[in-house]
């Protein structure tokens, strides 16, 4: 079970995004695997409860947060696999462009277009008729969801290896992913473009010439020189890029075939050559790090609802740490080597920016309709199956549970899949990091209650027949609500996210998840204290 969870989309996603931010290929998977020890850490910790007395998280949270207050904690997660389930659906949606192209013998469009809505629509669909009758109807696709993308990942292995000319030659050329395609700097008053297009598996430049606009204005297409700045102060100043007033783009353009082939337009932004990055990098490890570590923030919170199937404390230690680092790094090595491979395989992809960095749209490319066609329902299968299993059964049950006469898991369902189109998963897709940083910030402090409350607080002692009375030592004087607990949630949060807003403590922010956690951890357990009521009666 394990295996299935690290073993998604999402993983590919995220281990090709490193690199497209600038990680070399073995410091992503560095990474990686410190950020997926790191949060195991704490998933083991509070999937023991899970082992222990056989309780899903919504009875377990119930001890922390209260009766009510859990309810607060499981619509935070339920929200966030909303998010989940609107980015899964919009890749489906793709999919279903890509079958259509493949059908009509046409190239899709590279940005946004209304072809793409439509697939996403129609995915949607697909997954709202499961929502509605009933998650059961698709139980058997969940077992096949994992070994289809382990097989496909295998043939993107094994595509990328033929024909790039294998491991040595393709981790070798994925350094010209670091690189961005354009940049500005200024010398002596004087504006300079530096240009970096992408190269062959032999070495030879993709590109032969480009063009650059700033404003109104437009250069004809100049022939490419590698390494060479180009003075563009006739279109720009310094002054005018810096301040926003104009915004220089490049476009990039290969002409040795038999039609031209275009990049896409990026645009170039203002750096310093002779500043040191060596701090910046750091806090891109860290941002990374964090954004890794809130990859797993929700199942971190809801991981006894697995572990209460597990027959020994020993068993669910050994699969977490056993299946879930090592897998997430094996399937990560799939998305980074693949989309370094394609980067040298596909003669239309002339600069980073265009690199296809999700397996969708990587497989889209392929030049055989057939194969096009029948990856990409494999694909819709595998994407189907675990978009319903874990994004929404949790969030169906969390709406429910807070209203259960007026919204049964159906309706839930339906809310689930109205916020993942809200949520705008079109926009999230490139946001990824951002988003998973921000998660963080919500959830870390959930789960640093969780451990400080079970641990330290009763020390693995609960009521377990408290646990599902509504009027027991749980309710909190009847409140529902922990007070303690409520205090604790809203400092961590709060301190986790001010730095969004707050330049001056965007430290906390870039560290979300463990600033929640530590923050939450500490507060909870000083208001808690040795005395209060709820620890009486244990069992």
């Amino acid at each position: 079970i394990w295996v299935g969870m690290a073993v998604c989309i999402p993983t590919y996603l995220l281990a090709s995004y490193m690199i497209k931010t600038g990680l070399n290929w073995y410091e992503a998977l560095i990474i990686i695997g410190l950020a997926n020890l790191i949060i195991t850490i704490p998933m083991v910790l509070n999937g023991h409860a899970g082992v222990k007395y056989g309780v899903p998280f919504p009875v377990i949270g119930r001890v922390a947060f209260g009766t009510k207050g859990v309810h607060l904690a499981a619509v935070a997660r339920g929200i966030i696999a909303c998010g989940w389930f609107g980015v899964q659906t919009w890749i489906g949606g793709l999919a279903i462009y890509a079958i259509f192209n493949a059908l009509a013998g046409t190239e899709g469009a590279a940005g946004l277009s209304v072809g793409k809505f439509v697939g996403f629509g129609i995915f949607w669909l697909i997954n709202m008729y499961f929502i509605w009758n009933g998650t059961n109807s698709i139980k058997k696709l969940e077992a096949w969801s994992a070994p289809i993308l382990i097989a496909i990942g295998l043939i993107l292995i094994g595509w990328g290896y033929t024909n790039a000319g294998g491991f040595a030659i393709v981790l070798k050329q994925s350094g010209q992913l670091e690189k961005t395609a354009a940049t500005l700097s200024e010398t002596d008053g004087a504006l300079f473009l530096h240009l970096n297009a992408l190269k062959d598996k032999d070495g030879a430049l993709k590109v032969s010439d480009y063009k650059i606009m700033a404003g109104d204005a437009e250069s004809p297409w100049t022939p490419f020189v590698e390494n060479q700045p180009v003075n563009i102060s006739r279109y720009a100043t310094a002054e005018a890029v810096s301040s926003g007033a104009t915004t220089v783009t490049v476009q990039f353009r290969n002409t040795g075939g038999e039609q031209p082939v275009l990049s896409g337009i990026v645009t170039a932004a203002m750096v310093n050559p002779g500043q040191d990055n060596s701090g910046s990098k750091l806090w891109g490890y860290l941002l990374w790090l964090t954004a890794m570590v809130g990859f797993w923030a929700t199942m971190s919170i809801s991981i006894a609802d697995i572990t209460r199937y597990a027959s020994t404390q020993k068993d669910q230690v050994a699969g977490q740490f056993i299946g879930l680092p090592g897998t997430m790094m094996l399937y990560s090595f799939v998305g980074i080597f693949v989309t370094c491979a394609a980067v040298i395989n596909f003669k239309d992809v002339l600069i980073a920016d265009d690199a296809p960095w999700d397996p969708v749209t990587l497989i889209a490319r392929f030049e055989n309709p057939a194969v096009v066609i029948i990856a990409q329902v494999f694909m819709l299968i595998a994407t189907l199956s675990t978009n319903i299993a874990a994004n929404v059964i949790a969030p169906a049950n969390a709406f429910s549970n807070v209203l259960p006469r007026k919204i049964s898991f159906r309706t839930g369902g339906v809310i689930t899949a109205v916020i993942g189109i809200l949520i705008a998963p079109w926009w999230l897709l490139n946001e990824i990091s951002g988003f998973l940083i921000f998660v963080s910030g919500l959830l870390g402090p959930v789960l640093g209650i969780l451990i400080a409350d079970y641990f330290f607080i009763r020390r693995k002692r609960l009521a377990l027949a408290e646990m599902y009375k509504e009027e027991g030592i749980y309710s909190y004087n009847k409140t529902g609500f922990n007070r303690a607990a409520m205090i604790a949630l809203f400092v961590g949060v709060f301190l986790a996210l001010v730095g969004y807003w707050v330049p001056a403590l965007n430290f906390l922010y870039s560290l979300s998840w463990f600033t929640g956690f530590i923050i939450s951890f500490a507060v909870y357990y000083l208001l808690m204290g040795k005395r209060h009521p709820s620890l009486k009666i244990q069992e």
